[in-house]
């Protein structure tokens, strides 16, 4: 199912309406020319630390700086402590940072705290309404605005993938003894059955060379997954009548059921492995599928591979190995994602929206997705129809139609009022599984936790929040 603007009246007329005599020219250019009158002027901008910040350290503040005379200073700060850094910086008036990465699910949030400067004016002035249509609407339609109003521009295309190696699945060897066993093709899995019916398959002719999976298992990253496999088995987070929590019932005991049993074909001691494991097993081709995000694709067909910044990138053993396919069930996780933003309290709000613009645009944001060293990725239509990017490597055209369809059919993180929070107990109940609890003493002690958390922001507002996160189009299969 495509997704389909979920606005308001009023925000679909202001969205698509009549723009600025500078709508007609490339946005990236009006906000370089706009920006030069504040040439001399410094702005800051927090970025996710590592490898994410590369992109404005060696790229696009670089190239800002010669194209406006505008010095950008990068502010690093870890994913897990982003959050409370802008809250901090906005509730001490401080104004420390002048343009912000949000993390969409945070929007609620910060929008409702008067952490983030409303865009819409800015937009209007500078013409860029035109060109936020090229953002797929599975982010510019849910991750863009809050009640009626932009305070971010989506900037990086998240969203899981299931990666498998082709020269396995299509041996055809292995693909007669698996449908002799099965009674069905040896293909990408379509459910969550068969993928453990491969994974055991594969781990049972191959290992210890082989097994059939890997994935990654540490804090933070299995919430996400588990966000997309409890809804695709029918789940819901709440009770939206009262909004007690509701992840405790019997869909919640069978997704920890499947994702401990999991392990038992995947190579030993994979409840420890973060995304550096778990990238690696996949490279050097130990394990036959993973589910990521999408720079697993570029890193495994050795894109980048003589880049200084990814000399920790194990090179790659399988490349011209790998397929693009969707998750199991068909409905992937919008895992994580950033939105470029601009701080309530900043001193140089103009000069930081007309750097975001210019980050953001069409031509500027090709450029950056396709900066090997960092972790952008495609989220525009012009990005997925790219014949540059389609050339990179040979199945780059599979790679980005698969993400396209991936965003298309995705599901939204959750996104309540303090959902650091909420995130924070689905990482520790999943890490409490791994260690050996009884899985349905880890719900119960999670559904506590969810409810503790409502009341501690109240019921009532929360619920507000919860009943226009959940109409959406991608919060809950249709």
């Amino acid at each position: 199912m495509k997704f389909r603007t979920f606005l308001g009246a009023a925000a679909v007329l202001a969205l698509t309406g009549a723009s600025a005599p500078a709508a007609d020219k490339d946005a990236a250019d009006v906000a370089v020319e706009a920006a030069k009158k504040y040439a001399g002027t410094t702005i800051s901008i927090v970025w996710e630390a590592g490898l994410q910040s590369l992109d404005p350290l060696n790229y696009s503040g670089p190239k800002w700086e010669k194209l406006t005379g505008i010095k950008v200073k990068v502010v690093e700060v870890p994913t897990d402590q982003m959050f409370t850094k802008i809250m901090q910086d906005f509730k001490s008036g401080a104004g420390a940072y002048d343009a912000l990465n949000v993390i969409p699910s945070w929007m609620p949030d910060l929008a409702r705290a008067g952490a983030l400067e409303p865009l819409d004016k800015y937009v209007d002035k500078f013409g860029y309404r035109d060109e936020l249509q090229d953002i797929a609407a599975a982010y510019r339609d849910n991750q863009m605005q809050y009640d009626g109003k932009i305070y971010g521009f989506p900037d990086d295309g998240d969203v899981m993938l299931l990666y498998y190696r082709k020269d396995i699945f299509e041996d055809p060897k292995m693909k007669e003894a698996f449908k002799a066993k099965f009674g069905y093709e040896l293909a990408p899995p379509k459910d969550w059955k068969q993928f453990d019916e491969i994974g055991q398959f594969i781990t049972d002719k191959m290992a210890p060379k082989v097994y059939g999976a890997g994935f990654f298992r540490t804090a933070p990253y299995p919430q996400y997954m588990f966000q997309e496999r409890f809804r695709m088995e029918g789940g819901k987070f709440f009770n939206a009548d009262t909004m007690k929590a509701t992840v405790n019932g019997d869909v919640g005991l069978k997704v920890f059921k499947q994702m401990l049993a999991e392990n038992k074909f995947m190579p030993p001691g994979v409840e420890q492995w973060n995304f550096v494991d778990n990238l690696a097993a996949f490279l050097q081709g130990t394990t036959a599928m993973t589910i990521s995000w999408p720079p697993y694709g570029r890193w495994a067909a050795g894109y980048g591979s003589g880049e200084e910044a990814l000399k920790w990138v194990p090179k790659s053993q399988v490349a011209g190995k790998v397929g693009y396919a969707l998750t199991p069930l068909g409905r992937p996780e919008l895992g994580v994602g950033f939105d470029l933003s601009v701080s309530a309290t900043s001193k140089n709000k103009e000069a930081a929206y007309l750097f975001i613009q210019w980050l953001n645009s069409k031509k500027t944001s090709l450029e950056r997705v396709q900066l090997p060293y960092t972790l952008r990725d495609p989220f525009r239509l012009s990005h997925y129809a790219s014949e540059k990017y389609r050339a990179l490597w040979p199945d780059a055209p599979a790679y980005l139609d698969t993400i396209k369809t991936s965003g298309e059919k995705g599901l939204l993180d959750l996104s309540l009022l303090q959902q650091d929070k909420y995130d924070e107990a689905m990482t520790k109940a999943i890490s409490s599984l791994w260690a050996g609890e009884d899985p349905k003493a880890i719900l119960d002690r999670l559904a506590q936790q969810f409810d503790a958390i409502t009341e501690k922001v109240g019921v009532d507002n929360q619920k507000a929040v919860y009943k226009v996160w959940a109409a959406k189009p991608g919060a809950y299969p249709q």
